[in-house]
């Protein structure tokens, strides 16, 4: 079960609902993300479950996206949370994606993990107590 929490800056009033660092589900695999363009912190999409052999699980989402056998271009994270799944389906194949902005993928991004600076200012972010959101 994947976790994401409010993250929030005391100076700047900066907040981001993100997981924290990397994060994994059933279906679903996360890195929190700074993106040094936008200034802000994403959950971005490095892995997801599909139908046995099959890419065509993302619903040609990402097949207009492909070059060779590799997406190139992630799904959003809310996208992949709100995914339809099928009673039945056998899953077992994961597309893997690099680590990428969901603005643009040529912005520059980098890993983040619980603790660090805010995107903005740099001050250190403090996470809640408690879960935002428990997923998959």
């Amino acid at each position: 079960m994947g976790k994401s929490y409010w993250f929030e800056c005391e100076k700047c009033g900066y907040r981001a609902k993100v997981a924290g660092r990397a994060d994994e589900g059933l279906h679903l695999a996360v890195q929190t993300i700074l993106c040094q363009d936008c200034k802000e912190l994403y959950d971005a999409v490095t892995r997801i479950r599909v139908l046995d052999g099959s890419g065509v699980a993302l619903h040609g989402m990402l097949m207009s996206a492909r070059v060779g056998n590799e997406p190139r271009r992630a799904p959003s994270f809310n996208w992949a949370l709100n995914r339809l799944r099928f009673a039945g389906e056998k899953i077992s194949d994961w597309l893997k994606f690099p680590l990428q902005c969901p603005v643009a993928a040529f912005h520059k991004v980098r890993a983040w993990n619980n603790p660090d600076r805010c995107p903005r200012c740099g001050v250190h972010l403090e996470r809640s107590a408690l879960a935002f959101r428990i997923w998959d």
